[in-house]
């Protein structure tokens, strides 16, 4: 019973110089079925470890290439891993490796939102690699900001649909001191209303009231707008402490006279 408990333990200190020295000693290439040495041996970084030899690892990523394929997936069966280019690189051709990363690039254009930067000397390709919904945006390679929606020079002080109204100079720098001033534009007539401070319940000259933070039409509580988050309107605060004294005050009226 000693002898076999000692046996045991001596094996488990044993396991991790034993699986080094399976990972340096020669193996069966898995595809082609040939015996190779240990230094032709793919490793695909530390994603995941099979018996391929390099030739047919290369094999297998040229055909890929060719059938137009950016993610390549590992050759080992029941695995998802994706082989890494970088890992590639040294057992491929230059040109199969070039072809590989403009198809990694093809895929990746394609899987998120993309436009041309609208200035005439710049045209360069802009992706949206956050994933979430932009407008504004500053084109990487001119510096120079637009509006990555309606995929015009950015129009400042005004909206998407107004955008097309804009006659001269005039109307662009009215709209950029608009932006700088956090004026709000109303929806309704146009007309821009700086707020100092209050609430941001506005009513405009035309008799429309509208939300100064987000330019919609006016709402109690919470805004539904995303561009407000969850302001919490001082008008709806008063009237919610109001009802509350209220009704505190009725509660200690009603027990004073009981």
């Amino acid at each position: 019973m000693g002898n076999t408990t000692q046996k045991s333990q001596e094996t488990e200190v044993e396991e991790p110089g034993q699986l080094k020295q399976e990972e340096d000693s020669n193996f069966t290439c898995e595809i082609c079925i040939e015996p190779m040495l240990a230094i032709r041996k793919f490793k695909n970084g530390s994603l995941c470890k099979h018996p391929f030899c390099l030739d047919c690892v290369a094999k297998y990523i040229e055909v890929k290439v060719e059938e137009t394929t950016g993610c390549i997936e590992c050759p080992g069966l029941n695995c998802k891993q994706l082989l890494d280019p970088l890992s590639c690189n040294c057992i491929i051709s230059k040109p199969i490796f070039e072809k590989w990363c403009d198809h990694l690039c093809d895929s990746t254009v394609l899987g998120s939102e993309s436009c041309y930067c609208p200035y005439q000397d710049c045209s360069v390709l802009v992706l949206n690699e956050c994933r979430d919904k932009v407008k504004k945006i500053k084109c990487p390679n001119c510096k120079k900001s637009f509006c990555f929606l309606c995929k015009i020079p950015w129009h400042a002080g005004y909206q998407c649909n107004e955008s097309r109204h804009l006659r001269d100079r005039n109307d662009i720098l009215v709209g950029e001191l608009i932006e700088e001033k956090n004026w709000t534009r109303c929806y309704n007539c146009g007309h821009s209303i700086e707020r100092v401070s209050g609430c941001r319940d506005i009513k405009c000259k035309c008799g429309v009231r509208f939300c100064h933070q987000c330019g919609g039409p006016f709402h109690f509580g919470p805004c539904r707008h995303r561009s407000c988050g969850a302001v919490l309107c001082n008008v709806f605060i008063f009237v919610v402490l109001a009802a509350l004294c209220y009704f505190l005050y009725f509660e200690i009226h009603l027990r004073s006279r009981r």
